[in-house]
């Protein structure tokens, strides 16, 4: 599982000019499903997010989680992250999972942030979506999940 996580002052997911999802400071967070990805990288990647210590302390340091800051998540499934582009100039996606597995993962991955206490929106699976945000910092990370660890 590869997934980019953005702080954002704010982010939204616009489907056919219809605003579907919303969320003010948080992160917006990109998810590529892989073949073989399971509820322990689900888990391990939840409760990674959860406690990044990525927000501003009182003495501007990040130091802070979402939790701590009351912040809220987007998660927008995205299988272009596991593009290969290596050879030629057409990217291969056959390293992303096909929608039967990265469905119910990416499904499974925003309860899994709203258990641990964090108000989770997401994106409509498969749909041509429209993602907007304000990069709060500019702060992203790329974390890589497999055999429920983060790597």
């Amino acid at each position: 599982m590869r997934l980019v996580l953005q702080r954002v002052s704010e982010a939204a997911v616009t489907i056919d000019d219809e605003v579907v999802a919303a969320i003010g400071p948080g992160f917006l967070v990109l998810v590529g499903v892989e073949p073989g990805d399971d509820a322990r990288d689900v888990g391990a990647a939840a409760d990674k997010i959860a406690g990044l210590r990525l927000f501003a302390d009182d003495a501007g340091l990040m130091n802070r989680s979402i939790r701590e800051i009351g912040g809220e998540i987007l998660v927008v499934s995205q299988f272009t992250l596991l593009g290969d582009a290596r050879r030629g100039r057409r990217p291969s996606f056959i390293g992303a999972a096909g929608p039967e597995t990265a469905a119910p993962l990416i499904d499974a991955l925003s309860r899994r942030l709203s258990e641990n206490g964090v108000p989770t929106r997401t994106g409509r699976f498969g749909a041509k979506m429209a993602v907007s945000l304000v990069n709060d910092g500019p702060v992203t990370l790329v974390l890589e999940v497999r055999g429920g660890r983060v790597l």
